[in-house]
């Protein structure tokens, strides 16, 4: 059974913001933005504009790699803006699910990328390497960005799947770097989404980032937390934002056995040979075991497998093979300000996330007051 603290928000803040995006232009004004992203290329800043001193500096990252299709619409859509000197740090393969892991005792590569109107880098790291490298001086030529934004990734990241979440790991790190930051992921289902809808989660999440920069400029913004967005299945018709609290939710683990000879013989092998659409991990754990590991994890309805691979050292070594399966269940807490919970019901969920374990009071009220205040702006 999900559970969750008490609701610590004020009862004035608003819970229950419809119509936010629907009352611009109709409800095909985000098609109609998505469609301008995707020719924002064509107003991109020039070569010159990327060290602008005048513009904001805004970092993005994300945890599926640096040529999926959030980041690059998103991208697309700053720097189409032109009020942004957008900069991209982002891993060059997909470590979506690799949580706030770190690469030590091993030296990362790092490579220029190719995106029209940014600054971008692509990193062998991980998310958090990938962040914790671009606010470091070391890489980039100017001391911190305005304003980090993680995402937008494929696939929710409520309740304890924040800790699971790369895209979410992006965005606390650079919390914990002093920096403000965004994390956004769509809630992508393979029976329904389609790639267009990232750029429709891009329509939706701009007025949500608009406001950070404003308010950050202008010092207002929340200093001690950042704000996980999820973005629901179907962005164009989403029932408007939402403030939320991150609930205990969490899919039912199933480790199940896994025949041999499904498997090439070495871990390195099976790792070379993963389809696209597997999300590979980091190793983990490395000097705590001589076998290592190697994981893959496929998403296919919000599931989740991990295979775990040991490495042979001989050839009388016997190899065991599991796979954990997440497994969806109907949940039974029925309390609509939960994040999991508003996202399947439509809403935009934006939800305050803390480096506290229980988020302060006045944390939160500050927080719940400024995402309060945007949200009424857009109404």
């Amino acid at each position: 059974m999900t559970t969750t603290r008490k609701n610590l928000l004020p009862p004035g803040l608003v819970n229950n913001l419809q119509e936010v995006l629907l009352s611009r232009k109709g409800g095909n004004d985000g098609h109609q933005k998505s469609e301008a992203f995707a020719d924002s290329t064509e107003t991109s800043t020039s070569a010159s504009d990327e060290n602008d001193n005048s513009k904001p500096v805004v970092l993005v990252t994300n945890g599926e790699g640096i040529d999926s299709l959030g980041l690059v619409y998103l991208v697309q859509a700053l720097v189409g803006s032109g009020l942004y000197n957008v900069h991209v740090c982002a891993p060059q393969s997909d470590k979506s699910v690799s949580g706030h892991s770190v690469t030590v005792r091993e030296t990362i590569t790092v490579s220029p990328s190719e995106i029209e109107g940014a600054t971008a880098y692509e990193v062998s790291g991980t998310t958090v390497d990938c962040v914790s490298l671009a606010l470091s001086g070391a890489l980039f030529s100017w001391s911190k960005p305005l304003l980090v934004i993680s995402g937008i990734n494929r696939g929710s990241s409520c309740g304890h799947h924040m800790f699971y979440s790369s895209v979410v790991a992006g965005a606390r790190e650079a919390l914990i770097c002093g920096v403000p930051s965004l994390s956004i992921s769509l809630n992508w289902k393979r029976e329904e989404s389609q790639e267009s809808d990232f750029k429709d989660a891009v329509a939706v999440s701009l007025p949500l980032i608009t406001a950070a920069i404003r308010d950050i400029e202008k010092g207002v913004f929340p200093k001690s937390c950042f704000l996980n967005i999820e973005i629901p299945t179907s962005p164009s018709t989403n029932k408007g934002f939402k403030l939320t609290k991150q609930s205990m939710w969490r899919s039912a683990p199933s480790w199940l056995a896994v025949s041999a000879n499904r498997h090439p013989s070495s871990a390195a092998h099976f790792m070379s040979n993963q389809q696209s659409l597997g999300l590979q991990l980091a190793q983990l754990s490395r000097d705590a075991s001589a076998a290592g590991a190697a994981r893959r994890i496929t998403t296919q309805r919000q599931n989740v497998e991990v295979e775990s691979v040991g490495t042979v050292k001989s050839d009388n070594k016997v190899k065991k093979y599991f796979r954990l399966e997440f497994i969806n269940k109907e949940q039974e807490d029925t309390d609509e300000d939960l994040d999991f919970k508003a996202l399947d019901n439509g809403f935009v969920a934006v939800t305050p996330i803390s480096l506290s374990p229980q988020i302060e009071l006045d944390i939160q009220t500050a927080a719940s007051d400024w995402i309060s205040g945007v949200l009424k702006e857009e109404q």
